[in-house]
């Protein structure tokens, strides 16, 4: 019985160099059986639980979001500082460039005042 030679297996259609690679996937993969997946019994839910995605503290979100808000113009209003500044020193108007020294301060400490504004939100 172990003389009869092997039954032709399907025609394959070479996709790879490596012919091991053409053989069809109940071939390459035995462990994948027809029952897996969404046909599987034991598999009751799938994806994640309701509500997953969507925002859970609306309030917290639109507060750190407001807080994102003043924190990005202040950074961008101290770019611009920063510009004027140093484009008013290098012209030699130091007086006004003090000024300028002075709103940089004053803005890098309003944001460490929105940072320190709510300290569970860390």
């Amino acid at each position: 019985m172990s003389d009869l030679p092997p039954p032709p297996g399907p025609d394959y259609r070479p996709g790879s160099a490596q012919p091991l690679l053409n053989r069809p996937v109940r071939e390459r993969y035995p462990q994948i059986r027809s029952t897996s997946g969404y046909g599987d019994p034991r598999i009751r839910h799938t994806g994640p639980g309701p509500g997953a995605g969507s925002e859970q503290e609306p309030e917290r979100s639109s507060k750190l979001n407001a807080r994102l808000v003043l924190a990005l113009t202040v950074v961008i209003g101290q770019l611009w500082a920063l510009t004027v500044t140093v484009d008013e020193w290098m012209t030699g108007n130091t007086h006004t460039a003090w000024w300028g020294a002075g709103f940089l301060v004053l803005s890098f400490l309003v944001v460490i005042g929105l940072w320190l504004l709510d300290p569970k939100d860390r």
